[in-house]
């Protein structure tokens, strides 16, 4: 461990965020997210594709930009008991689901659970598994919200935006060096959420 590579990694993941946070036009911040991350994975010696071929490191492919997988939800909040994913050689991961998401199910097929990080500090953690993982995205799911590791889309008033757009893949997905939570069966889609990141073809 590098820690003010990581410590700069993650600066600048957050710095990323706040800027599509600030933007008042969705599509547009995408775009910028998109071509950021790229820049990021392909020059960053903590970019989890460190291992590839340097003309290979930034080459992360999304589905197109869809304003219809962008939603601004309601919480539900829910009384679960705390749970404990392991992560590998870090040990495990003590997670709490305490809200359900209000807003989703018309279109998605189920709501999904928002999770509290536990530990110094905490943040809010949301992945999410749907039809095409396994097939054209990563089989463990994708994150839209992992709030400590900066990936945030804040709130709209008192409604959490859920873009799936902004997904992407946990970081072993990328690299066998890296364990990571990935989305429970309460948090798997019946649908196809063809948004984010796929997999190279």
């Amino acid at each position: 461990m590098k820690p003010l590579q990581l410590t700069d990694w993650r600066r600048q993941v957050a710095e990323i965020y706040a800027d599509v946070r600030d933007s008042v036009d969705p599509p547009t911040a995408w775009t910028a997210w998109s071509e950021a991350r790229r820049a990021l994975f392909a020059r960053h010696p903590q970019s989890p594709n460190i291992a590839f071929d340097e003309g290979q490191r930034g080459h992360i492919e999304y589905f197109p930009y869809n304003p219809a997988n962008r939603f601004e939800v309601g919480l539900v909040e829910i009384d679960a008991e705390p749970e404990s994913w392991p992560i590998g050689q870090d040990g495990v991961l003590t997670l709490q689901a305490f809200a359900r998401t209000d807003g989703l199910a018309e279109t998605c097929g189920k709501e999904l659970l928002v999770y509290w990080i536990s530990g110094y500090g905490g943040g809010l953690f949301l992945p999410f598994a749907d039809a095409t993982s396994g097939v054209e995205t990563y089989g463990g799911g994708r994150y839209v919200l992992d709030t400590i590791k900066g990936a945030d889309l804040g709130m709209s008033e008192d409604r959490l935006i859920v873009d799936f757009n902004f997904a992407y893949y946990p970081s072993c997905a990328h690299s066998e060096q890296w364990v990571c939570p990935l989305a429970p069966a309460e948090n798997r889609l019946p649908i196809r959420v063809e948004a984010g990141q796929r997999s190279r073809t």
